[in-house]
């Protein structure tokens, strides 16, 4: 959006003005202090100066009328259905603070909509309708997963970059940290997400997220889960790690032909339908919500193919072991249908050598279908 670049773009040009006049002021004083010290004293002028005409540029654009604001906001965000478009509804966000909150209250959540708009939208519930559709990157020499938004029906197109993974050993035990940023894929950083730990045997993974899902949540007192090694950190940042589920693959001792059985235990906040971008952070305040358990759909054996099948609507076009769709045990009493055999919450497939689709819906979020999806890689010799 020109809007947010022009505000980025904007800085003050007093600067050198105010570095000169320090110069200046130095010199008819008299005083016997060196270059270095009259160097540092226009710096921190020029500092001031900028810091100053930034926050008089913020108090211009704070200072529209919020009818009119909302107004534009609204048009903005009506006219970026799609990526890249999209990203003018951030550069809105960004301006101030006020435009930021006005921008939270028109953006509706994945839950309604199927946009994903902010870093939050990624653990916020995908539509309960259709599903989004993403897409994953492995790169084998890296050991990293890139998870994008699919933006056309075709598997060419680039996509919208989401999360990334790296996976990491400890001992016998597998781990994949997830981060906001690709290219720093550590627990200290700020872009951390959350992150995975597997057993001895690599068939039961714990699912860790960054934040505590619901206000009064503890995070898990084991020192594997830990984000940081010293407790002496900003009260802001959490030192551990929270538990919001659990992936187990079953046992085939017996080589029985088929595929991986999986079941996924998950613990999520209850989500209200009529809610904002806001009310929809806020809603964990209400405590833990239910237990959402998952299993994989059973295949068919298709007897002139001979090999198991299921109907991934054209999404998969490699055949796999790695291939799955995930279904909630049946149970009446969960809101929005959730519990129906015959729908598919997550489906995950191969349709490239490193390539892998994705597509989730509600009640799943980004962060829970990627760190589910990750579970799959790697050969599990007592499950297959």
């Amino acid at each position: 959006m020109a809007l947010g670049k022009a505000l980025l773009s904007r800085v003050p040009s007093s600067s050198a003005g105010w570095q000169r006049r320090d110069n200046e002021a130095g010199g008819v004083g008299g005083r016997a202090e060196d270059e270095e010290d009259i160097e540092e004293g226009g710096r921190d002028g020029a500092s001031t100066a900028a810091a100053s005409g930034q926050e008089e540029e913020q108090e211009r654009w704070a200072s529209i009328l919020p009818e009119l604001l909302r107004e534009i906001v609204r048009r903005v965000e009506a006219g970026g259905e799609r990526w890249p478009m999209r990203k003018d509804v951030v550069s809105c966000a960004c301006v101030c603070r006020s435009w930021r909150e006005v921008t939270k209250g028109v953006v509706r959540p994945p839950l309604e909509t199927g946009k994903i708009t902010f870093p939050s939208s990624l653990k916020q519930p995908g539509p309960a309708d259709t599903p989004i559709q993403c897409f994953i990157k492995r790169n084998k020499m890296s050991s990293t997963f890139y998870l994008y938004l699919s933006l056309t029906q075709t598997f060419m197109d680039k996509g919208k970059f989401l999360l990334a993974a790296r996976r990491f050993r400890r001992g016998a035990r597998i781990g994949y940290i997830i981060s906001l940023n690709a290219d720093d894929l550590s627990q200290g950083s700020n872009a951390y997400m959350g992150k995975l730990r597997s057993d001895f045997l690599g068939t039961n993974f714990t699912i860790y997220d960054s934040r505590p899902p619901y206000d009064g949540a503890k995070a898990s007192s084991s020192r594997a889960s830990r984000r940081f090694a010293s407790k002496q950190i900003s009260p802001q940042v959490s030192a551990g790690n929270f538990e919001i589920g659990r992936l187990s693959y079953k046992f085939n001792l017996l080589k029985s032909r088929g595929p991986r059985r999986m079941c996924c235990s998950l613990h999520h906040p209850v989500v209200v339908q009529d809610s904002s971008e806001e009310d929809l952070l806020k809603s964990k305040a209400h405590g833990p919500g239910m237990s959402l358990v998952l299993q994989n759909k059973a295949p068919r054996w298709h007897e002139h193919l001979q090999c198991w099948c299921l109907n991934f609507h054209g999404r998969v076009t490699v055949a796999s072991v790695k291939n799955f769709q995930l279904v909630a045990t049946a149970d009446s009493n969960r809101p929005g249908g959730i519990g129906d055999e015959e729908v598919v919450l997550l489906q995950f497939g191969k349709v490239g050598d490193d390539m892998f689709t994705m597509d989730y819906r509600q009640p799943l979020s980004a962060f829970q279908a990627f760190a589910i999806c990750l579970t799959s890689f790697g050969t599990k010799f007592a499950c297959e």
